[in-house]
């Protein structure tokens, strides 16, 4: 190992930060914790600071201090070729019915979902991801969302339940390397749960 500001071209510190960028640094971050240079807590700020960047250089300042290997960790799942991802949301609506998202698809950036007096299930246990982190927005009205979280991977819920119950958590073990799952929205006299599948239910 070696210490040094960032994998990055210092003087490309002034220009915007693109989301291959972004993903190298998390790959950098994601090693240090992995090796005790990083505790979870600092590893989550710096990941959210992450997000925030806007230019290069705002993106060095968060491996100024580590020191980083030559070899970084391939993140699992992470969809192989970038430039065939799409940015625009998907959009799942469950109305009167269910919505079943199983086996090896494609998450997206972002998702946004609609169960309203119906049900919608995510199964991610074998899904590729767009992006490290994945935002899925779930209104849940007099109905309802499941969500399958694969094993090791971090999860923020911020969600809200309203006369409901909007509860969606990971395990207890994170892999650093693994895509982060970010779940907002609103159960409104509905609920929307999430839970790790052990590999054993697989």
């Amino acid at each position: 190992m070696e210490n040094r500001p960032s994998p990055m071209d210092s003087q490309r510190s002034h220009l915007r930060a693109s989301d291959s960028n972004r993903e190298q640094i998390a790959a950098v971050l994601g090693e240090a914790m992995s090796t005790g240079q990083l505790s979870h807590e600092e590893y989550s700020e710096r990941l959210d600071k992450l997000y925030q960047a806007k230019t290069v250089g705002e993106l060095q300042l968060l491996t100024h201090d580590l020191q980083i290997d030559q070899r970084h960790p391939v993140t699992p799942n992470l969809v192989s070729n970038p430039s065939a991802t799409n940015s625009e949301p998907e959009n799942i609506i469950a109305i009167f019915s269910g919505a079943d998202r199983k086996g090896r698809w494609r998450v997206r950036r972002r998702t946004r979902a609609l169960a309203l007096f119906g049900g919608a299930r995510f199964d991610l246990t074998n899904a590729e991801f767009e992006a490290r982190e994945v935002e899925i927005r779930i209104t849940a009205i007099f109905g309802g969302a499941e969500i399958l979280i694969p094993e090791g991977m971090e999860v923020r819920c911020e969600g809200v339940g309203i006369f409901g119950g909007f509860d969606v958590h990971g395990g207890p073990d994170v892999d650093p390397s693994a895509p982060v799952l970010v779940v907002k929205g609103l159960a409104l006299f509905g609920g929307v749960t999430g839970k790790p599948r052990p590999r054993r239910e697989r």
